[in-house]
């Protein structure tokens, strides 16, 4: 009697599945008539898929320059035992690149993306703008923040959203901030400290992301359908990409950037 209960649950599942399968395909059906986007009720069902891969660097290593902090004793004490390079231009020891801007540049078409209430954090310490490049999703609140016991000066300078150009002293509260329009990348730099320099990526999606010290990326929750994806580089230049992304399925993306 439980073997049989256990099997009557088991085709009740998979009965459950198929009526579910048939429900996103008659809802995708009705909006395809309609002349609106199937990808939009896929998105809704959380039939979603995902891109992974990894940016690939081939040629010699550009030198990198090293940072002396020497003219503010803070910076120089909190750098003290290390030796700090400008971050533009690095290659990671396997090879791969960090500090890539990865998003979808065409392809989104009229789905909805809520603007995430977490913000996202920009951080000075040691001297140095932590992330060197980041991502964020207009309307989003951007959080800078001073970690170090000397005083910075954040100037934000994009071309599509207005300036500013604000001194945080020690201990000073974090400086909040929105973009409005989308503009990739806003070069971000420290008036007083001119080795700092960061960059922001403002997009309308959150089909972004930003490789690490394992040259990899992960974007997840993409939309089924065709997408373009760009790679940006502050050293290397641009790409782009085209590729068809699936429900449930990973897709991979891999870039390979040269010296030039």
């Amino acid at each position: 009697m439980i073997e049989l209960e256990e099997n009557f649950a088991g085709v009740n599942k998979r009965m459950k599945r198929k009526q579910s399968s048939g429900i996103v395909i008659l809802i995708a059906a009705f909006l395809m008539i309609w002349g609106m986007p199937a990808t939009v009720s896929l998105a809704a069902t959380g039939a979603t898929g995902q891109i992974s891969g990894k940016v690939l660097f081939e040629g010699t290593r550009p030198k990198r320059q090293e940072i002396y902090m020497n003219k503010d004793p803070e910076c120089a004490r909190e750098n003290q035992g290390r030796t700090v390079y400008i971050q533009d231009g690095a290659v990671n020891a396997n090879g791969t690149l960090p500090n890539v801007f990865i998003y979808a540049k065409s392809g989104t078409g009229s789905e909805h993306f809520p603007v995430p209430n977490k913000p996202v954090v920009l951080d000075q310490q040691g001297c140095i703008f932590v992330p060197h490049v980041l991502g964020i999703m207009t309307g989003q609140t951007l959080k800078v923040l001073n970690s170090d016991f000397t005083t910075h000066n954040v100037h934000v300078m994009p071309k599509n959203n207005p300036q500013w150009n604000m001194s945080q002293p020690p201990g000073a509260a974090p400086l909040d901030k929105k973009f409005s329009n989308p503009e990739v990348m806003i070069p971000v730099k420290c008036n007083i400290h001119p080795w700092m320099k960061a960059y922001i990526g403002v997009v309308s999606n959150p089909l972004y992301s930003v490789t690490g010290t394992s040259g990899t990326y992960t974007i997840k929750g993409v939309p089924p359908g065709k997408y373009t994806f760009e790679a940006w580089t502050a050293t290397f230049g641009t790409q782009q990409k085209t590729v068809r992304v699936r429900a449930h399925h990973t897709t991979t993306l891999n870039f390979t950037f040269h010296n030039q």
